[in-house]
């Protein structure tokens, strides 16, 4: 029996060993291929997907503004003839940086059908090159009203209302106003347009601030002084007041300020002087003319000529005391 259990032992044991044999045949080898070792990619950490900002757009600087500016103001000049074409070829001999007026643009009553005549055929060159800046006179508003007044498509180009605007041109800070009985923003200095000057003036940060308008405040001539446009401008920071209406030549020293009567540019009645008003220095009305102003940092230079050339007043206002 005991023999009989030893053969049974034996046989499992063989036949044991002959199973881990063949499974030792069946299992694959752990170690890699030739040439395994070569292609495989080492493991890294995962790199994060870049985030690509987008480079700031270029944006040119601004051109540099000019130190010296030279302008020339018109007033009542818009009445196609003789005498608006002998000013015209005086201004435009000047080369001047860009034109103010100081109104009565188009007469008689600044209509579409005249303003080609009037004011285009002479000034139209620097019309559309964005250099002329008018202001209105009582003969552009005629019997308009603000919502249907031709001016303010005439120069489409000026800023805020067209009505009344400022722009900044090197040293000068020119502010137009309208002295005009029909302006909707009002006429004294507590008015809509009023205020708009004061805070505008507060904030300028040139060295020449220059108001232009139509109706002068002070005047020697037919018209006299207007008493409503008597803003304290002195006290608001301008320098220089330039302004129309009276078909003369005047320059007035108030409140320690100039004021310029300019109404020759073009308009065929010259007036003659009345009531002379307090502060008048200089007083012309033989012919017709325009005046020339130069400005940098440091002074205005303003010469009135006539259209004969002749340098009939010259002034110059300086900073300081």
């Amino acid at each position: 029996m005991f023999r009989r259990l030893w053969l049974v032992f034996a046989f499992l044991a063989l036949a044991l060993g002959a199973c881990q044999e063949a499974l030792s045949e069946a299992r694959p080898l752990m170690e890699d291929p030739p040439g395994l070792e070569q292609t495989r990619t080492p493991w890294r950490p995962a790199t994060p997907t870049p985030v690509i900002t987008p480079s700031p757009t270029w944006t040119p600087s601004p051109p540099p503004q000019p130190t010296t500016v030279r302008f020339a103001v018109i007033g009542d000049y818009g009445k196609a003839g003789p005498a608006e074409e002998a000013v015209a070829q005086l201004v435009k001999s000047w080369n001047p940086d860009f034109i103010v007026t100081v109104g009565d643009n188009n007469y008689p009553n600044g209509s579409k059908l005249t303003f080609k005549e009037n004011v285009l055929d002479y000034y139209g060159d620097f019309i559309e090159e964005r250099r002329f800046f008018p202001a209105l006179g009582n003969h552009d508003w005629g019997y308009f009203t603000p919502k249907t007044l031709p001016f303010v498509e005439f120069f489409d180009y000026l800023p805020g209302n067209r009505r009344y605007y400022d722009i900044v041109w090197g040293p000068v800070h020119l502010f137009v106003l309208d002295s005009g009985a029909q302006e909707p923003d009002g006429l004294t200095p507590d008015s809509k347009q009023g205020q708009w000057l004061r805070e505008r003036l507060r904030a300028s940060t040139t060295p020449w601030q220059i108001v232009a308008f139509h109706h002068a405040p002070y005047s020697s001539g037919l018209h006299g002084d207007t008493k409503y446009m008597q803003w304290p401008f002195a006290a608001w920071g301008v320098d220089l007041v330039l302004t129309g209406h009276d078909h003369t030549y005047e320059r007035i020293h108030r409140e320690g300020i100039v004021y310029i009567v300019n109404g020759l540019g073009g308009a065929p009645n010259i007036y003659p002087f009345e009531n002379i008003t307090h502060g008048s220095q200089v007083r012309y009305n033989d012919t017709h003319g325009a005046l020339w102003v130069e400005v940098t940092a440091d002074y205005i230079l303003g010469r009135f000529i006539n259209i004969k050339g002749e340098t009939i007043d010259e002034f110059r206002i300086t900073q300081g005391p």
